[in-house]
């Protein structure tokens, strides 16, 4: 690749110079011929002075401008133009110079006939090395352009930008002239499409945030009073308030585990679109009375880490406040970024806000799109990511069709490999004193069963007959309507936290019933020593054959009630059973009676998991400047999925996790190489399978889009090609060079 070559004589002083030196030059060349008829002898010690006097100040002027970058596109104040300019007086005054100076060289050779040996010159050779004709042509203009991986997109804006620059003037305004250069410059310095130039100066704004660090803060006091202004806030003021102990110790548990220091302050929008009056959830108001809580724990848990972190956060829960924090932007129909500082650096939304914040910004939107962090809970795949292909297939969702990169989902579990796993905290609802008298409770010969709903009882009494034979049942159902529950239930109804807490002490072993999916309470019961009887799911559960999928953004299908504590966890603390087999669920519950079963909780539900996990997306996720290294190559092991299996499942029986960002490591002929696949043929497919190849004839599939890469997704003749990697136990988001 060739480098570009900046204009050596440089800067806006070197341009006037030359302008005074050939204009004195000119004057005492001229003086030089009047003098030569009276005084020869002076003609060669005049000469020696104005070339050394050229000599020393072209010297003193280029170390002064050793370090100087020359060019079109160097930069502000490098007076380019200007020299152009400069270039034809130039031209024009050194062609008259070397006409005098021939004309006085005649004369000396006629009137003196000495000197000849002496004469010089300069001015042709100069005339060379400025290369007039070249600079005004545009030779100098010539951009070359860096290589392109990981942008995978800068190509096609740059084609887009030939043809539309002019349709908006604010192109033109950032200094786009209609030279592949500029289109460049603003695509990586503007919108973050193609990669930085290595010799273009820093954006100012960039350089100033980097300036800012962040500390991390250990009280919660300011956190609490900010969120003091909102009732919606309420549940999650009292859960970080309980819980200020445990992340305080936590956030100075991680800085003296790893360094937190030299990380940029950076600017949060939390935009709670659940809990906006337009959403119609009224999930704040039922709290209090056995409402659902999954949301609001994630989301002070979130707010909760960032704060501690020690970056900056504004929390938006109305329309209304959404567009003050975003004045700047909101009615911009430019088709460019906002000049200036940063309103924004990252923002934390829910799909209800999302739709939310698309309306309010208008065209704003595309420049933010990349900043986006979606809380969603049960996961969206690529392929009802992508608006198109999602049509193709017929998918007719409310919640997807956004199209973009599919890491910007944030998940309660890490159920869906091409999401990001965000998480939640299992809260430990007690005190000091509670600690030391929670360690004396012993256990009980009893059960509690997973289900606060009447309802979700229904036609388990044979399952929960086998259960009573061995231990005594208890509940905490909440509402009048019992009819569901065995009479040899005792039910205490709704419990504090705490009183949860010393129930799930004295108890052996926590009865799923097949719903609520996926929820915290089984996480909660382990930490205190309890068994988790899971249902097993016999066809799988997902949006073919279960009502409560239906219109979710995901195909995923689960095997039983909570996959991730039937995956990460297992034995002996979960026990994945058939519900409709007798002797399965009566041996199942004797193996966990006659054991003794300590308490565990997995690290990344705990306060210092969250916080490692969260502060490593934050400076380790960018979906703003290309595809960055994270999580780094180090980590990939390929797997090659039979057909009909997706790389999710083959990454999972190999004990590993499907990274989707390593899917563009296997997306070429000569990628495969290296993994033994030689592709015969191949092929170009917008398929959610690609890349994959047929081991009969050697045909290979590649990925022909770049948001449809899935971990999801089978083929029933082709092998995918399927990228693993590693994690650190207790941590799945994380591999064990990631931090």
């Amino acid at each position: 690749m060739a480098f570009f070559t900046p204009w050596k004589l440089s800067s806006q002083k070197l341009g006037f110079f030359l302008v005074t030196f050939g204009f004195i030059w000119g004057m005492m060349l001229l003086h030089f011929t009047i003098q030569q008829r009276t005084q020869p002898e002076s003609s060669s010690m005049l000469r020696e002075q104005i070339l050394d006097l050229s000599k020393r100040y072209i010297k003193a002027l280029a170390e002064e401008n050793r370090n100087v970058v020359d060019g079109p596109y160097a930069g502000v104040m490098t007076a380019y133009d200007l020299k152009k300019t400069l270039a034809v007086l130039l031209d024009n005054i050194l062609q008259r110079i070397g006409k005098l100076e021939s004309k006085v060289d005649n004369l000396v050779s006629n009137g003196t006939g000495t000197n000849l040996t002496n004469s010089t010159t300069p001015v042709p050779s100069l005339l060379e090395k400025i290369n007039v004709a070249d600079i005004i042509n545009g030779a100098q203009e010539k951009c070359v352009l860096p290589p392109m991986d990981g942008y995978p997109h800068c190509e096609g804006k740059i084609k887009w930008m030939k043809n539309m620059w002019r349709s908006d003037p604010c192109y033109a305004e950032y200094g786009v002239d209609g030279s592949t250069c500029s289109f460049f410059i603003y695509l990586s310095e503007v919108e973050n499409w193609c990669p930085h130039l290595p010799w273009r100066v820093k954006n100012p704004y960039e350089e100033a945030d980097r300036n800012s660090l962040a500390e991390i803060r250990t009280d919660v006091n300011i956190l609490y009073s900010m969120m003091k202004k909102h009732e919606e806030f309420r549940w999650m003021r009292l859960r970080i308030r309980r819980m200020a102990d445990a992340w305080i110790q936590a956030i100075k548990s991680l800085a003296m585990k790893q360094n937190l220091e030299k990380r940029k302050r950076k600017k949060f929008l939390v935009h709670l679109g659940l809990l906006t009056k337009e959403s119609g959830f009224k999930i704040a108001e039922t709290a209090f009375s056995g409402g659902p809580l999954g949301e609001l724990v994630q989301w002070s848990d979130l707010i909760t880490s960032l704060y501690l972190l020690g970056h900056d956060i504004r929390i938006s829960a109305s329309l209304a406040e959404l567009k003050e924090i975003m004045k700047k932007v909101v009615g911009n129909r430019s088709g460019c970024p906002t000049v200036g500082d940063r309103i924004v650096e990252l923002i934390y939304i829910d799909i209800v806000g999302l739709a939310q914040f698309k309306k309010t910004l208008g065209p704003s939107w595309v420049h933010y799109q990349c900043m986006l962090r979606i809380l969603d809970s049960f996961g969206t795949e690529p392929e009802f990511n992508h608006a198109n292909y999602a049509q193709l297939k017929g998918h007719k969702t409310p919640w997807g069709k956004w199209n973009l990169n599919p890491q910007q989902f944030y998940t309660m579990f890490p159920h869906t490999p091409d999401n990001s796993f965000l998480g939640f905290v299992v809260e430990q609802h007690l005190n000091s004193s509670d600690i030391h008298h929670i360690n004396e409770i012993k256990r009980q010969n009893q059960s509690l069963v997973y289900g606060k709903v009447d309802s979700f009882w229904k036609n388990k009494k044979v399952y929960l007959d086998i259960i009573h034979t061995y231990t005594e049942v208890h509940a905490t159902v909440y509402g009048s309507s019992t009819k569901n529950i065995p009479s040899y239930v005792k039910n205490h109804g709704i419990l504090s936290g705490r009183d949860l807490q010393f129930l799930l002490r004295e108890t052996k072993l926590f009865v799923g019933l097949g719903f609520p999916y996926e929820g915290p309470a089984p996480l909660e019961a382990i930490a205190n020593g309890c068994a988790f009887l899971n249902p097993k799911f016999n066809p799988p559960k997902s949006s073919k054959n279960t009502d409560f999928f239906i219109g979710k953004p995901t195909l995923r299908e689960l095997t039983s009630q909570h996959p991730y504590a039937e995956v990460f966890i297992g034995r002996p603390h979960v026990w994945t059973i058939d519900l409709g087999n007798q002797e399965e669920v009566e041996d199942a519950v004797k193996a966990i009676l006659s054991q003794k079963i300590e308490p565990y909780m997995p690290y990344e539900f705990t306060c210092e998991g969250m916080l490692q996990r969260i502060n490593a997306f934050i400076e380790k996720q960018d979906f703003c400047h290309g595809q960055v290294m994270w999580p780094p190559l180090s980590a990939l092991q390929v797997k090659f999925a039979e057909p009909g299996q997706s790389c999710k499942q083959v990454c999972q029986e190999n004990q590993l996790i499907c990274e989707p960002s390593f899917f563009q490591h296997l997306n070429k002929d000569k990628d495969l190489l290296k993994y033994d696949v030689n592709c015969q043929s191949s092929e170009l497919a917008k398929d959610i399978v690609a890349p994959s190849f047929d081991p009969k004839n050697k045909h290979c599939v590649f990925q022909g889009d770049l948001l449809l890469f899935s971990c999801a997704g089978a083929h029933a003749r082709h092998r995918r090609i399927c990228p693993c990697r590693d994690f650190i136990k207790g941590q799945v988001a994380l591999c064990k060079d990631c931090l």
